[in-house]
Order: structure tokens, then sequence, then C-alpha cells
């Protein structure tokens, strides 16, 4: 009976030196494994708009309602036939209702009223040949020679440049960011003298598509950032 209390209690003084040299191991090798870097990764393209929607907007003036419709019509046949020959289709083409307003019957209007009937139109391209509206857009004064003057209203009906292609190079552009964020995260890794380890948390983060500068707009620069989360080892 004796010799077994001296074995149980050898057994529980073996256990406890067991645990006193375990404990302070695992308590190191837990805060090694909860030492990490946070890293991110940028990717940047610049690519080339693959829509436009261009509207192109004109006015006419004119005492008479029914002159009014008659220069509508004229200029309307005229600036279709203008983009049809610029490689435009008739399906690429929508011609809006006319916005007429009798200053006449505006109380509130401009004390201006040499003209009794200010109609502004709008014939919207909405296509994917950039290159062919971009050469359409330079060509204008075309327009003009014929009488037609064209307003560009930055507000109202500006020029739209559309990159919907995203899909096709997100794969390419996730890996090149999160290849970024990797040499980031060894270089650190290199610098605290440690050595990287697996990722804990990954966040591919958001592509946006803004214009490249205020001059070029149907040149589109493409941009996303990944957020990674990587164990440090010693």
């Amino acid at each position: 009976m004796e010799k077994s209390r001296i074995y149980s209690a050898l057994a529980i003084m073996v256990g406890l030196i067991v645990i006193g040299v375990m404990i302070p191991k695992a308590v190191n090798d837990f805060r090694s494994f909860e030492r990490t870097v946070d890293v991110k990764g940028l990717c940047e393209r610049e690519v080339k708009s693959d829509k436009v929607i261009w509207p192109v907007v004109y006015k006419v003036m004119a005492n008479d309602i029914q002159e009014i419709y008659s220069q509508i019509d004229r200029n309307n046949a005229l600036i279709v036939a203008f983009l049809q020959k610029g490689g435009i289709t008739e399906e690429e083409i929508s011609v809006s209702i006319p916005q007429i307003s009798d200053k006449f019957a505006n109380e509130y209007g401009s004390n201006d009223r040499t003209f009794r009937y200010i109609s502004t139109n709008v014939i919207t391209v909405c296509t994917e040949k950039v290159d062919e509206v971009l050469d359409l857009m330079s060509k204008q004064s075309l327009l003009l020679k014929k009488g037609i003057v064209t307003s560009g209203e930055r507000w109202e009906n500006p020029v739209e440049f559309k990159y919907e292609g995203l899909n096709d190079i997100k794969p390419e552009m996730i890996e090149e960011a999160t290849r970024n964020a990797r040499e980031a995260a060894e270089k650190f890794a290199k610098d605290s003298d440690s050595s990287l380890g697996k990722i804990k948390t990954a966040n591919q983060g958001t592509f946006t598509i803004s214009d490249r500068d205020s001059n070029t707009p149907h040149i589109k620069k493409v941009r996303v950032v990944t957020s990674v989360t990587y164990y440090l080892k010693n």
C-alpha cells in the first residue's frame, strides 16, 4: 500500500515536471503562431474604353413653330448621314424628342426674346466603335459648315466612355496584386529576422475604373488593392 502511494507521488511529480517544461514551449509556440504581418498589394493597368455614349446636342431657334420642326428634320437628317458615313450604324443611333421652349409663354425667361421658340435636340450614339466616334468628334466642323452648331453640355449630356471588359483581366490583376503583397511581406520578414508563414487572411479588394486624365477620358485606369495577413516564423 505504501509503495503504491510512493509510485503515485512519483508519477504526479514527473507529470508536474513535464508540464512545467512544456508550458513555456507551448506559450512560445502560441506567441510565434500569432506573429503576423499585414501587407497590401497594388495592381494598376491602363486600358482603352470599349464602349462610348456620345450625345450630339444642338439648338435651333425661330419665331414660327413650323420653321422649328423643319430645321429639326433637316439637321437630324444631316447629322445621321454624317454619323453613318463615319461608320456608325442606324441601330447605334437614337434620336430624342426635341425639347421646345416658348419664350413668350415663360414670364420668368430672359428679356432677350429675339426668337420665340428655342429647341434643344439630342442625337445619341451608343456603340463599341470608340475609334470611329473619336474620329467623328474631331470632324464636327463639317457639321458647322452645314449650319449646325453642336454643343457639348458637360453636365446634362456628357460623353461617356466605358470599359466593360473587366472580367477578362480580373484574374491576372488579382494574381499580380497578390504577388506584390507577398514580396512586401517577404521583405518585412527578412528585415525582422523572420521567415514568412502561411496566409492568415486575405481580402481581394475592390476594383476601380477611372479616367487616366481629364484630357483622354477614353483611356481608363483599372486599379485593385489586395490586403493579405501572413504568419511570421522565427
